[in-house]
């Protein structure tokens, strides 16, 4: 290598590259170093650029700047050849070698060629529009300091002096000429690239367009740089991520329809879901095991060349083109290093979206599958969110299960090749914790599996709580109800309090364990009869620094797989639930008559699959085509299971079920109506097209349009959840609409006129049962005989057997009829109340305007902007804890001071060893004045006698004594046994500390929603609540605080090493200031996106948990209607969505790790070409070398964590954020005191009403006006009207005296009616 460069250059082997030549650098150093190496990056960075995609719509002429660039790149590629001529012309012209000249000059033309075809490349593409990218730009410059030199050098050569050469001036000119032409590329890169098309100025993405695919059909450099995802993070820095369509779309390998296909190719049903998963995307994640083998393996290159560097400088034996090349390859170990560990973490997280959109895609499946037997909604939504998340885990921590221990080996190997067999005290150490560590995990694995449990018993009565939220408000049962969840949360927070606790002894041992080895391997070495020197210390202390990662990670890791198995586990069982299976439930072969359209022939029902639950039985039925067929029976006789049979909602346990036409599904309504959170049409359209002709029909068949015509917005009117702003007989005959929409041959209708009164039933039994289905098969359940008596057939059921079948002259005499007081009484009391049921449909009508006026009654979910504020802060602060938060934070202070004082402790007894002992110069001669310039090396690389500060002399005894070895071997460990406390103490007060802010955030949320009025439930979905309750409340038990800990303990490591760097080599400081900076920059750049994607992930999961709710709940309809398919397409819809966030969120977060990772790599690589230039100038220190890179090196990978966990931390208290939102903004009921009754006030009841108003809130119409009437003590009251009219606002005394506002002159209430807190946002009478 010297003799090829002294051949090159023309000097000598003993120094073939002279930096300096007399006043400045040397000629062939300048040509290939700062001239040849530059232009080969810009050559190698221009070529990445060939590939950018056309702008297909690229109409638009070159605009100046880019006209100017092209030009003066075509210029500067044709220079360096002109430059050619002179120097092959006699007398020689140049100041260097023909052979080093044509090789620069070569090497330069073929750069800006390469970059005059990426510059039109990119003019022709949407870059045409800007300035084109920035890197490659700053590349076009970084030869400009190599044509400075030259040009210095001929003005101290005299060029321009007589005599003048022809070949020199000739060279001079077009140096100039080139560097004219590079002045002008930077004025063509300042001017903007030109007028922008519209898409360029909308801040928001428009309607048409849709925004960039991610990834695909990018050039390998912008995958490796992230450079696709720029736009996005654009966006993000100018506030646009406002809704999850502005984030990028994802690439084609993790589309959910792409993964569904795969994973179903290899999954069938019994399948073991870890086996279909490793068929899908087995392959390609064992490959990137590859790619971290070769990271790990390049993780060590770092100290073994740093090793062979310090070598080279303090030997000084070595040819220089060693050194050249252990720098060369430390720095480029440090780049392809980061980015191997960058493109690892990358496409791990992509194996892991793909995994999860197969899981969630498959869960959802298999719920719309589900048999009767079906696991409750709190379970099937925590399999959603939690468990899918544990089950991802393991995508992470298999290969680091097998990563960390090779590191370890590794890393002990070193230590071995430093201190010998003393390291082996140490191993013994690290192994003794191994099975301690297996005891810990194998009680959280259990405590876990406890803890899930209660977290799906919770969700599960949070779920219920919901959809209940009416009545128990109804019934003042928040405070009973509320108990329960929060014993569940108690028992729940129980399990999780052990989890934390053996979390903080598994950190504490696996914390303290390095500095425990130390001291183990330094005593050893001692006692052994070996000398300690620096050399030895410090690598050793490095090498067993470098054990911190393998040794504290691992039982993250090993939880990590615990956890996945326990959630793989749940998801299994789930997975493994009997399907309904049409195929086999019913009878290939249809009906043996050709008129019949269905026949039962000895079927045997049951709602389990053996048989334990009540049966239902049909030795023998048919019903003909077009027939309308009357079930009665009592309540409790099998009438609805007998629908759910003919359904396919039981299990068929034996006999035969035929029906005609079933591919074309049934047209069922249930007795329970179901009803989604949309508007009335699309309720009624369930998806089919829009017929205007046939939608009227119905309407009118169904009595919903004069419903319909007192509200505002008449059909687009939207329904709350369940549809509980809708009375109950307005459910029933909405649900009966979009039955009788679908145009199915058959019907199966479970009591719909039992919701509705004597005249709405007689409408629907004549124009829409007996009218518009009158052509199709009918199978009514109903306990209203007189309306069977036009029924084709009427069926008898008892105990769930069908013990009699005929006409309605025979069947209905056996019957109980209802007595025709009953009958008459209720015909009189509708007709009677007419007027009052007039005004209660103003009501109705005055809520929907205040509904209208508010906007849709479904709001979007609120989203916070910007970043996470103070307040959120504030509020985990209090959580934990004023007192204990302090003593958090002291402890980790102790801690980290305890740490520093031990490294400090030791590298003071190797000082005076030393200096005792004068084994070894601790420092060079001091150097002349004046090589102590400003940009002196030895001010970058700082002087031996500022390493560390002075510190008092301390009585020792003699160097040679074991007294002396004794002394500093007790102060050593005291200082380590006092930080080995302060790390437990830390490590169980922030268990503590995080175990207190779940339980109390968890009870201010559920005590503001229990107290949140009942139109806050209307108007939001119960997913959009139990997301809060599931996964941002797992993620403030677990995921925050784990995130907290690595933040806390990155910042006080990186205030502990500045100590240190500022009290032992302040110079070191000026490196701060700059590299700040840049961190600064990059890290508010990639936060104000990052917020808003962590929040538009949590905003598209909502949605999720209520698709897959509404799905659960209204499972019988959709499938009898045939709509699983549009179902599990709307599912795809919304996970589409919310993949692309949580892809979005993971890009930019190795967007962030690369460029860190990369300013590292160059603070390190130019302090190392510093150390070259120091050798060559004969000043370098090898062990301050060594001492500044290994510094460095720390320093960076601190700064690297502290953004990296900073800024995971704030996306973490997005769900605090969220918390905090219910918690403190959520509208409550006025609360007040119970009045005090006395024990005789119950004696009698009496309940006068005299004149009394009633509004939903103030500025509405009443809701009663002026009522008046009064109940003596002993009578009863019946409450009637027409359907719609909500006569149970009378009925109930929660809805009279709490739930809506009370205007009047008196209420006297005598009777047992609760007079308490209200359930309304806003009450008060006069």
């Amino acid at each position: 290598m010297e003799r090829l460069l002294a051949q090159l250059c023309e000097t000598s082997v003993l120094q073939p590259l002279p930096v300096w030549e007399g006043d400045t650098t040397g000629h062939c150093f300048t040509q290939l170093v700062l001239s040849a190496l530059p232009h080969a990056l810009l050559a190698v960075l221009s070529a990445c650029h060939w590939g950018t995609p056309r702008n297909p719509d690229y109409i638009l002429h070159c605009s100046p700047g880019w006209r100017l660039r092209l030009a003066a790149s075509f210029l500067l590629s044709v220079f360096p050849l002109l430059d050619l001529l002179p120097v092959a012309l006699p007398p020689g012209a140049g100041p260097g070698p023909i052979g080093l000249e044509v090789l620069a000059g070569g090497v330069a033309a073929v750069a800006w060629t390469s970059h005059c075809l990426a510059l039109w490349v990119l003019v022709h593409s949407p870059h045409g529009h800007s300035r084109g990218p920035l890197a490659l730009a700053l590349a076009a410059f970084l030869p400009a300091p190599a044509l400075v030199l030259t040009l210095l050098w001929h003005c101290q050569r005299g060029t321009l002096l007589p005599p003048l050469l022809p070949g020199p001036l000739s060279r001079l000119c077009l140096l100039i000429l080139q560097l004219a032409a590079l002045l002008a590329y930077g004025l063509g890169w300042a001017v903007p690239g030109g007028p922008r098309e519209p898409w360029a100025q909308e801040p928001l993405l428009s309607q048409e367009q849709e925004p960039e695919i991610a990834e695909d059909g990018e050039s390998w450099l912008s995958r490796f740089s992230y450079a696709w995802l720029t736009p996005l993070l654009s966006r993000g820095a100018r506030g646009e991520l406002r809704q999850p369509q502005d984030t990028c779309r994802l690439p084609h390998r993790l589309h959910p329809t792409y993964l569904a296909r795969v994973f179903q190719a290899c999954w069938q049903e019994g399948t073991q879901l870890w086996r279909a998963l490793y068929g899908a995307f087995g392959q390609r994640y064992l490959a990137l095991g590859l790619l971290k083998l070769v990271g790990t393996m390049l993780g060590f290159s770092g100290p073994l060349l740093l090793s062979l560097l310090v070598g080279f400088l303090e030997e000084g034996q070595e040819p220089l083109s060693n050194g050249l090349l252990y720098a060369l390859a430390l720095a480029g170990g440090a780049v392809l290093g980061a980015v191997l560990q960058n493109q690892y973490g990358y496409e791990i997280r992509k194996v892991t979206l793909q995994a999860r959109g197969a899981v969630l895609n498959i869960l959802y499946r298999k719920a719309l599958q589900l048999g009767p037997r079906r696991p409750p909604a709190g379970e099937a939504l925590n399999l959603l969110g939690t468990d899918s998340e544990r089950l991802l885990n393991f995508a992470g921590s298999f290969h680091e299960a097998w990563g960390l221990p090779l590191q370890l080996a590794i890393t002990l190997y070193l230590l071995h090749h430093q201190v010998g067999v003393a390291f082996v005290g140490g191993l013994i150490v690290a192994l003794l914790l191994v099975p301690v560590n297996k005891v810990i995990a194998t009680r959280i694995m259990a405590s876990n599996q406890e803890m899930l449990q209660h977290k799906d018993a919770r969700v599960k009565l949070m779920t219920e709580l919901l959809s209940g939220i009416r009545v128990i408000k109804f019934f003042r049962w928040e405070q009973a109800l509320g108990a329960r969840v929060e014993a569940c949360r108690a028992r729940e927070l129980g399990r999780l309090r052990v989890i934390k606790y053996l979390d903080a002894a598994c950190v504490y041992l696996w914390a303290a364990l390095p500095v425990v080895i130390s001291i183990v391997i330094f005593i050893t070495y001692v006692l052994m009869g070996h000398q300690l020197t620096a050399t030895k210390v410090f690598t050793a202390l490095a090498l067993v620094r470098m054990l911190i990662l393998p040794l504290n990670n691992f039982p993250w890791v090993i939880n990590g797989l615990l956890e996945a198995k326990v959630s793989l586990d749940r998801i299994q069982r789930f997975l493994d639930l009997p399907n309904q299976n049409p195929q086999a439930y019913y009878s290939s072969d249809p009906p043996t008559a050709p008129s019949t359209v269905l026949e039962l022939h000895e079927a045997l029902f049951s709602w389990d699959p053996v048989g334990t639950s009540q049966e239902t039985f049909i030795s023998h039925l048919e019903v003909k085509k077009g027939a309308l067929v009357g079930i009665v029976g009592k309540v409790g006789c099998g009438k609805s299971s007998l629908l759910a049979a003919i359904a396919g909602e039981l299990h068929r346990l034996h006999g035969q079920v035929a029906v005609w036409g079933l591919s074309k599904g049934f047209g069922l309504a249930t007795q329970e109506p179901w009803i989604q959170f949309a508007t009335i049409r699309d309720n009624i359209l369930f998806g089919k097209t829009f017929d205007a002709q046939l939608y009227q029909k119905v309407l009118e068949a169904c009595a919903l349009s004069d419903d319909l015509s007192v509200l505002p917005a008449g059909d687009q009117t939207e329904v709350g959840e369940k549809g509980v702003t809708l009375s109950g007989g307005q459910r029933a005959r909405i649900a009966l609409a979009r039955a009788v929409y679908q145009e199915k041959d058959l019907y199966l209708l479970d009591d719909p006129l039992a919701a509705v009164d004597t005249d709405v039933a007689n409408h629907l039994l004549h124009r829409c049962i007996l009218g518009v289905l009158s052509h199709t098969t009918r199978l009514l359940c109903t306990h209203r005989i007189e309306y069977l008596e036009r029924a084709d057939v009427v069926l008898l059921m008892e105990a769930g057997r069908l013990v009699q079948a005929g006409p309605p002259s025979e069947i209905l005499p056996l019957v109980q009829a209802v007595p025709k007081a009953w009958v008459e009484d209720g015909q009189e009391s509708d007709s009677a109340t007419a007027q009052s049921g007039q005004n209660l449909e103003k009501t109705k009508a005055g809520l929907e305007v205040e509904r209208n006026t508010c906007g849709r009654l479904l709001q979007e979910e609120s989203k916070k902007e910007g970043a996470v504020a103070f307040h959120v802060y504030q509020a985990y602060w209090r959580a934990v804890g004023q007192g204990l938060a302090l003593a958090i934070l002291l402890s980790l202070l102790l801690m980290q001071a305890t740490r520093n004082a031990a490294d400090w402790w030791l590298s003071y007894w190797i000082s005076q060893l030393k200096a005792d002992k004068n084994s070894s110069q601790e420092a060079p001669a001091p150097n002349s004045p004046g090589s102590m310039g400003l940009l002196s090396a030895q001010l970058l690389l700082f002087s031996p006698g500022s390493l560390y500060t002075s510190v008092s002399p301390l009585p020792k005894a003699a160097p040679n004594g074991s007294s002396d070895i004794r002394f500093y071997l007790t102060v050593y460990a005291t200082i380590a046994g006092v930080n080995s406390l302060c790390t437990l103490l830390r490590a169980v007060l922030f268990a503590a500390g995080t175990i207190r802010a779940a339980a109390t955030l968890h009870h201010r949320l559920l005590r503001r929603v229990l107290m949140a009025p009942v139109t806050f439930f209307e108007s939001t979905p119960a997913g959009r609540v139990l997301n809060r309750f599931s996964s941002d409340v797992a993620c403030a038990d677990d995921s925050l605080p784990f995130m907290l800990n690595i933040l806390l303990a990155n910042a006080v490591g990186l205030l502990g090493l500045l100590a240190v760097l500022g009290s032992g080599l302040p110079w070191l400081l000026l490196l701060l200031p700059p590299l700040s900076i840049l961190y600064y920059r990059v890290q508010r750049h990639y936060r104000a996106s990052s917020r808003e994607l962590r929040r538009l992930s949590s905003l598209t999961l909502s949605p999720l948990y209520t698709h897959l709710a509404d799905t659960l709940a209204g499972l019988a309809v959709l499938r009898a209607a045939g709509a699983s398919h549009r179902f599990e397409e709307e599912n795809q819809r919304l996970l589409e969505l919310n993949q692309r966030c949580q892809f979005a969120a993971s890009a930019a977060m190795q967007w962030l790790d690369i460029r860190l990772q990369l300013m590292g790599a160059t603070v390190v690589s130019a302090i190392a070409g510093i150390a070259l230039v120091q050798h060559q100038q004969g000043l370098a220190n090898p062990g301050l070398v060594g001492l500044s890179l290994s510094y460095a090196l720390s320093l960076t990978g601190l700064l690297s964590g502290l953004v990296s966990s900073f800024t995971q931390t704030e996306t973490m208290l997005v769900s605090v954020e969220r918390l905090e939102e219910y918690s403190c903004d959520l509208p409550q009921e006025p609360q007040g005191q119970l009045p005090r009754l006395g024990i005789g006030w119950l004696t009698q009841g009496s309940v006068e009403f005299q004149d009394v108003v009633l509004v939903y809130r103030p500025g509405l119409p009443n809701a009663l006006d002026g009522v008046t009437f009064r109940v003596q003590p002993g009578e009863k009251l019946g409450i009637v009207g027409r359907t719609g009219s909500d006569p149970s606002w009378l009925s109930s005394p929660r809805n009279l005296f709490c739930s809506v506002g009370l205007f009047g002159k008196t209420w006297t209430p005598r009777a047992c009616m609760r007079i308490g807190p209200c359930g309304r946002p806003w009450s008060s009478a006069t």
